[in-house]
């Protein structure tokens, strides 16, 4: 191999750009609180791990560990926990959780939670969201509209509880 493709000067990779961060407040449930406290544990773990490699010629995996690292604990510093329990019942706030029927009477259910632990899986959906949007500020009975790309839907609000899990 020639010489010109060998990098000889310096065993450090220059650090990966960091990951992008919503511009939007960082509010977080108590539950998504714990879930960024639980990665963050995670990833200084890895990171060990890694730094304790006998064969540590491959830096990335490393790099990459310590991007997740700084922006984990950006998350953390900026995070504005809301406990749900706290808002007036009977009202779709942050970290409710609301049951809703489309016109068709099919029931879905879902969480409105922080960016980090929206989950569109498990119902969980950020209140940036068009559909959070639409259910805030709802009440049993209310008939609200999501606005889709597909086509707009008629919502009803059912029930409104707080999460326990």
């Amino acid at each position: 191999m020639s010489r010109a493709f060998v990098k000889e000067d310096t065993d450090d990779l220059a650090p990966l750009p960091d990951l992008p961060v919503s511009p939007h407040p960082n509010l977080v449930t108590p539950r998504g609180l714990a879930a960024l406290q639980a990665r963050l544990l995670a990833a200084q773990t890895r990171l060990g791990a890694l730094r304790a490699r006998p064969d540590r010629l491959d830096k990335l995996p490393e790099a990459a560990a310590e991007r997740d690292i700084r922006y984990l604990e950006a998350r953390l510093r900026s995070a504005i926990l809301i406990d749900p329990a706290t808002h007036p019942p009977g009202t779709v706030a942050f970290g409710h959780r609301v049951t809703v029927a489309d016109a068709e009477g099919q029931e879905s259910r879902y969480d409105i939670t922080g960016e980090d632990e929206a989950d569109g899986r498990l119902g969980r959906i950020a209140p940036q969201s068009p559909l959070a949007r639409a259910l805030l500020g709802a009440q049993p009975g209310d008939l609200v509209t999501w606005r889709r790309p597909s086509g707009a839907v008629t919502l009803e609000i059912l029930r409104i509880e707080v999460p326990h899990d």
